[in-house]
């Protein structure tokens, strides 16, 4: 019944309304607007890698990733998320933001998180942030908790030099 009129508004030339056609043409056939970036979808967090129980490595293994081990290392280890099984043998320092220990570790451990199960065999130091020890676990050794246990301290080295001085 009631329309708004286009009185006030400035009459457009033939060109301009033929290119803003144009705009809305293809804008509508593909699926996103030429101003919006497509979507991009997350990659999938590859699996962990896992170290069977009839490997040996003698040297240190370092990754962004996850691994889990269940044969034997005489090295440090360094991860995101390590789970050591429970026919795992370690010697050495194991560093990451997620540790889950069910085997034997001979070394220091250090992490965000780290849970020793009923299974574990720790010999040495923990140094984390929050740590759970289940029933059963073995340890011998001292516990630390650090805002940043990832990173070694600094000072240790520089009292060593002093006291050599």
């Amino acid at each position: 019944m009631f329309s708004k009129s286009k009185i006030n508004e400035p009459a457009k030339k033939p060109e301009t309304a033929k290119a803003e056609t144009k705009k809305t043409d293809t804008s509508k056939s593909s699926s996103y607007p030429s101003s919006t970036p497509a979507p991009v979808t997350p990659k999938a967090k590859p699996p962990a890698s896992i170290l069977s129980t009839d490997l040996y490595i003698k040297g240190n293994i370092k990754t962004s990733g996850d691994i889990q081990i269940e044969g034997e290392i005489v090295g440090d280890v360094r991860a995101h998320l390590l789970t050591i099984g429970e026919t795992a043998r370690i010697k050495g320092e194991i560093c990451a933001d997620d540790v889950v220990v069910n085997g034997h570790v001979a070394g220091t451990v250090r992490g965000l998180k780290v849970r020793l199960t009923a299974s574990a065999r720790v010999e040495g130091d923990i140094i984390h942030k929050t740590i759970a020890i289940e029933s059963g676990a073995h340890f011998e050794g001292s516990v630390r908790r650090e805002e940043e246990p990832l990173t070694a301290p600094k000072t240790a080295g520089k009292a060593v030099q002093n006291k050599a001085s």
